[in-house]
């Protein structure tokens, strides 16, 4: 198995459109990532919170999963952090991710007494930042 990763994806109205749902089934379908579990939270208009599995909902059925079962590995706990996340008539979709494109190279790590032992997210909005800082330091040296 490659490094997994569990997600939380926001969104800024009360529930997942199918469109939404369906840009992580082309992460999927490209053999990138492994879907290992899925969760949706949702925060109601009244502060209360809610969560479900995607097969709950009709129009997400079947949208993430490979049509084999996710495990139940995302719990209460997790979707209360999540909550505590979220603006009241908003949304999220909790996902447990498995890098099946590390995989090889985990698996190679392992062989000689290895492990990723730890890993950090760096919003692409951060890296774009710091691109063009670098670029504008490149541009006044140069």
């Amino acid at each position: 198995m490659g490094p997994a990763e569990l997600l939380v994806l926001t969104f800024p109205q009360a529930t997942i459109t199918r469109e939404t749902a369906v840009a992580l089934r082309t992460l999927r379908t490209a053999g990138d990532i492994r879907v290992i579990d899925s969760l949706v939270v949702t925060r109601h208009a009244d502060g209360a919170a809610t969560y479900g599995e995607l097969a709950d909902f009709e129009h997400l059925r079947g949208v993430v999963a490979d049509g084999g079962h996710e495990l139940p590995l995302i719990g209460p706990q997790d979707a209360q952090e999540a909550a505590e996340l979220l603006e009241p008539g908003s949304v999220a979709l909790l996902v447990l991710i498995e890098h099946a494109w590390a995989e090889a190279a985990a698996e190679a790590l392992r062989a000689v007494g290895g492990r990723i032992a730890s890993g950090v997210r760096i919003p692409p909005e951060t890296i774009e930042e710091a691109v063009r800082a670098a670029e504008a330091r490149l541009a006044t040296e140069g």
